[in-house]
């Protein structure tokens, strides 16, 4: 059971009430030899609210993917998508450019679960989405291994099942996974706000990472973006 909004010192924090937290998944393709290569991002935007977070947007769109790069079978039993669903679909960078233009209030805290792997993906298309680049992560792998270290596994199913979270019926698509691991992230704040996280502070120090950057060539000049 949750704990009482009251007894939640996070939602007390000023620099934490001021951040709205975007929750943010992407689904992607595996062909042989290359990087994961996204097809298709969700995000749920959250904002402390009352002692709770509340929705404030959401966002989802297909991808499509370079020439050349096709759905493999695994794909499709993995997530559902098919060549034929991502035939008519926009180019990556006009859709995470969109999903760029809603940073418009911040200051914003990303957060995935395995936060690394969206960090490596939005590097990718940084130069459609800088102010989405340029924003912080929190990882929910890693608040959860901070919190329940017994676990045999913190993978998203593990958790919601160890925490009797409905596995969502569109699980492995993004948005339907960005609405769960904000559901995760609520129980999340509940659980360690009672006694380990009372601050942003607090949860970067556990769960941060970093905006990921590309290595600069040499004619560039690090630290200019």
């Amino acid at each position: 059971m949750d704990a009482p909004a009251a007894r939640i010192a996070l939602y007390g924090d000023a620099v934490f009430t001021r951040h709205t937290l975007v929750v943010i998944d992407f689904e992607g393709l595996t062909p042989q030899g290359r990087p994961l290569v996204p097809v298709e991002v969700g995000a749920c935007a959250v904002k402390a609210s009352g002692g709770d977070l509340a929705e404030v947007w959401r966002f989802e769109s297909l991808m499509a993917p370079p020439a050349g790069v096709s759905v493999t079978p695994w794909d499709v039993r993995q997530t559902g998508i098919t060549d034929a669903m991502l035939a008519t679909a926009p180019p990556a960078g006009q859709v995470i450019a969109a999903l760029d233009e809603r940073l418009t209030e911040p200051p914003y805290r990303l957060v995935a679960h395995h936060a690394a792997t969206e960090a490596a993906l939005i590097a990718g298309l940084r130069s459609w989405c800088p102010r989405l680049a340029a924003v912080p992560l929190l990882d929910t792998v890693r608040l959860a291994r901070h919190l329940y270290p017994r676990l045999p596994s913190h993978s998203l199913d593990t958790l919601l099942a160890h925490l009797g979270i409905p596995r969502p019926a569109g699980r492995h698509r993004a948005l339907p996974d960005a609405e769960v691991t904000a559901l995760l992230l609520r129980r999340l704040l509940a659980e360690g706000g009672r006694t380990r996280w009372r601050s942003l502070y607090d949860l970067d120090a556990v769960g941060g990472l970093a905006p990921k950057r590309p290595p600069h060539r040499p004619s560039e000049q690090p630290g200019l973006f």
